[in-house]
């Protein structure tokens, strides 16, 4: 099918040629017939870089009459950048379509300018919810006449809360307009907002609902925590024209490994909350232009960034919210073109990594982080291959070449060869040379991608929960990981399983999380607070989004509860129980008690403390 067939006129079909579009993409075959035919609202479940802005955006410039200089389109969408990013697709899709008017507006750029320029008259504005609110108390915008409304990244506005500012800007708004509604996933609040503002809409999905790109492989490396930082090197040295984004978790971490990463000679930048918006802008372009070939960002940071060649994305943290790694993913792997998406994990993220699978429908692969050799040897091969096409053609260099011929005749040609490689590589060389194995004994079973496609994960033919899955589990890793730590200093030597069996655990479950402020220092304060005098021995803290699970000495279990039954945090009131009320006060002997990592840099996701003392082990 073409874009003609379609129904898209010559003018933007010409804009289309220059731009180098040939087909449309499955989500523009089926969304264009509808918007031009028929007023329907639409909700497209698509993944990032599947084309949706020419899905939404020829029909918008098409229905649009240049002749009523005010806005009858409106684009609502999460960032400045993707703001930006829109509003110049549709200007190159316009340019041969006279008097058609578009309009940005955005946080961190004059608003003056942007009340002159729609006072002058435009026709489709293209907005982020926070600076389209102020302009509409100020009065500086009328949305009364607005006949189509469309929500890019939806889901993305609700992950950054704009919920409200949705639903005050859509309150403006006639309740005759049309409605279209783009996602990567759809969670139930973007089912809220189309129950409750759109009339009817047609559910149009381009691949599985929630998955990942067919196109996009998933990859994980295993290591403690205290090398993520050296696999990441690892990693990036193995791929010699990665060209990506490495995200982490927050601003701070955010810029100390992109500062790392500069001192150690890569070519890498920060993109965070805490950049001007000027400094963002150099930045982006910077990284557009590959002058920057790492961007390290946090998730907010990144949401909008539009580069269709990025070959990689590093996750030196699982995001807290699994549905945003689809996002991140979703940003390699575009315009058809392959890529791949990087997990560094420690063994009590297994779990995650599990539900990341089940949530994209795709397995991911356990990959050892390379040695010394193999990096050295992927580098120097991808050195020859580009000294073996390189560019010959320069007539400057010819004049040279007598006397460098003459200065090189007494050697070899291996000779001349080996020095050469040298050279260049003598560092890169003496550095990996006693590069020592970071990977954590990991389940590396060549057929479970098979068994994935058989669905065998999670649940057998039978029903019952594959016992290798039981083990990934397990939020205290296995019984690998308990022996992989003697390689971590050899002052915490433990007795051997029997004994450690003595002392029990059971689990608490207590109702305070992440949203009550709940975090593993706090949860410890609490308890020692109200149990002065006592030795509580406190073993695994996992913390959830409105309650918090951790491990107690059985034989301070009952009391404990008793304890702390009537006390508040922070002035707030809580429940306290078992975690499995039917097992209610078994012995919980699969625990082993303190089992730290000696990196307190590190990102862990639990906490663990010692069982005879209260001293905190931070891991954040």
């Amino acid at each position: 099918m073409t874009f003609e067939e379609l129904g898209i006129l010559p003018e933007y079909i010409r804009a289309l040629d220059d731009l180098g579009f040939e087909n449309p993409m499955p989500v523009q075959e089926q969304v264009i017939p509808l918007l031009l035919k028929e007023k329907t609202d639409i909700i497209a479940l698509a993944q990032t870089g599947t084309g949706k802005t020419a899905a939404f955006g020829l029909p918008l410039l098409q229905n649009t009459d240049v002749h009523d200089r005010y806005p009858q389109a409106l684009v609502l969408s999460p960032t400045r950048e993707l703001c930006v990013q829109i509003a110049n697709d549709l200007n190159d899709y316009s340019k041969y379509s006279d008097d058609l008017r578009i309009l940005s507006v955005y946080g961190g750029s004059s608003i003056e300018n942007q009340i002159n320029s729609l006072k002058k008259g435009v026709h489709i504005v293209v907005a982020t919810p926070g600076r389209l609110q102020d302009l509409i108390r100020r009065r500086a915008i009328k949305l009364n006449q607005i006949k189509t409304v469309v929500l890019d990244e939806a889901d993305e506005m609700l992950n950054m809360g704009f919920l409200d500012s949705i639903n005050e800007i859509l309150a403006e708004i006639p309740e005759e307009r049309n409605t279209m509604l783009f996602s990567a996933t759809m969670p139930r609040e973007i089912a809220g907002i189309a129950k409750k503002y759109m009339n009817h809409p047609v559910e149009i999905t381009v691949g599985d609902r929630n998955s990942g790109a067919e196109n996009i492989r998933h990859h994980y490396y295993t290591v403690h925590a205290k090398d993520k930082y050296l696999a990441l090197k690892r990693i990036v040295d193995y791929y010699p024209s990665i060209y990506g984004i490495v995200f982490c978790r927050t601003r701070k971490e955010t810029q100390e490994i992109a500062d790392k990463l500069i001192q150690d000679g890569y070519n890498a930048e920060s993109l965070h909350g805490e950049l001007s918006q000027a400094q963002r802008d150099f930045v982006m372009q910077k990284f557009r232009i590959r002058h920057i070939k790492l961007l390290v960002a946090t998730d907010v940071a990144a949401r909008g960034i539009d580069v269709d060649d990025l070959t990689h994305i590093i996750n030196y943290n699982l995001p807290d919210d699994l549905e945003v790694y689809t996002h991140r993913s979703g940003r390699t792997g575009r315009a058809g073109k392959a890529g791949i998406s990087i997990a560094i994990i420690n063994l009590k993220e297994k779990h995650l990594i599990r539900q990341i699978e089940k949530k994209i429908n795709k397995p991911f692969v356990y990959t050892k982080v390379p040695g010394g050799r193999e990096v050295c040897e992927r580098q120097l091969f991808n050195f020859v291959d580009k000294m073996e096409n390189v560019d010959l053609e320069h007539q400057e260099i010819d004049s040279y070449l007598p006397i460098i011929y003459r200065k090189l005749e007494w050697l070899e040609k291996e000779d001349v060869i080996k020095r050469f490689v040298a050279l260049e590589f003598n560092r890169f060389l003496e550095y990996y040379k006693k590069a020592k194995d970071i990977n954590v004994a990991e389940d590396a079973s060549p057929d479970r991608e098979k068994r994935f496609r058989e669905g065998g994960f999670g649940e057998n033919r039978k029903g019952k929960r594959d016992s290798r899955d039981r083990d990934f589990s397990r939020e205290r890793g296995d019984s690998r990981d308990r022996g992989s730590r003697s390689d971590r200093g050899g002052s915490r030597e433990r007795g051997n399983r029997d004994d450690m069996d003595d002392v029990g655990y059971s689990k608490l479950k207590i109702t305070l999380g992440k949203e009550d402020g709940m975090n593993p220092g706090g949860l410890i304060e609490l308890i020692n607070s109200n149990t002065k005098g006592k030795m509580v021995p406190i073993g695994k803290i996992s913390l959830m989004r409105n309650s918090t699970v951790f491990e107690v000495s059985t034989s301070h279990a009952a009391s404990l509860i008793k304890t702390l039954k009537n006390a508040r945090y922070q002035g707030d009131s809580y429940s306290i129980s078992f975690a499995n009320e039917k097992s209610g006060k078994e012995d919980f002997k699969k625990k082993e008690g303190f089992k730290g990592n000696d990196d307190s840099k590190g990102k862990e996701s639990g906490w663990d403390v010692p069982k005879k003392s209260k001293k905190k082990k931070e891991r954040y």
